[in-house]
């Protein structure tokens, strides 16, 4: 085991280093600049809605319609600040891959950009809301992916990207990003009751995957 190490260290010294240029002399001002983060939403949101949608992210809190609407506004602002044209519900479903569905900020009807609360918290991946030319009825969708606000936002080229997990009508997980989040929530609950045995003012433990 040792020696294969030493041959992976050896591999590495002996490839050619590749230059890249820093946007910007600072990390600090550039890093995560295409993230919808936690800075980000304290800087656009108000204060009492910042403070909803922290408390929704930490205890797992259901996100009401008037927040809702207000972090579509605010990322839709942010995005398109930086260029987005589009949006899409970025999920993981049990193939292996991932997938996506993408609508475009700019509504035919009014003539306007719009990006509501609904839009941002559920879509229908399958298309079900698509003519089907009488194979099934259109609203009948197989599948839903709905938002996971523990997982930032994010620009992709000229797309705005929300991370989302991936269900059926009835409720079975469709993705593999559903069951990390039960499992995270399950381990935080049950450490969360013997952290309180020593510590009473331990409300929430927050389990983390180091590079080891």
């Amino acid at each position: 085991m040792a020696s294969l190490r030493f041959e992976a260290l050896k591999k590495l010294s002996e490839r050619t280093r590749v230059h890249v240029d820093m946007p910007k002399p600072v990390v600090s001002e550039f890093f995560g600049e295409n993230v919808f983060g936690i800075e980000q939403m304290k800087a656009t949101l108000s204060p009492a809605i910042f403070k909803k949608v922290s408390a929704a992210i930490k205890n797992h809190e259901k996100i009401d319609e008037v927040t809702a609407d207000a972090v579509a506004q605010a990322a839709k602002a942010w995005a398109m600040s930086k260029g987005a044209t589009h949006f899409t519900h970025w999920f993981q479903p049990m193939t292996g891959g991932t997938a996506e569905k993408h609508d475009s900020f700019f509504d035919a009807i009014s003539g306007l950009e719009k990006f509501k609360g609904s839009e941002l918290v559920q879509q229908e991946p399958d298309a079900s809301s698509f003519p089907s030319g009488g194979i099934r009825s259109t609203f009948e969708a197989r599948g839903y992916t709905a938002w996971d606000p523990t997982s930032p936002m994010f620009l992709y080229g000229k797309t705005l990207s929300i991370p989302t997990i991936f269900v059926s009508y009835t409720g079975e997980t469709l993705d593999t990003k559903s069951p990390l989040l039960k499992a995270l929530k399950e381990v935080d609950l049950s450490a969360t009751k013997v952290c309180q045995l020593f510590d009473k003012d331990i409300q929430h433990v927050v389990a983390s995957l180091g590079p080891e």
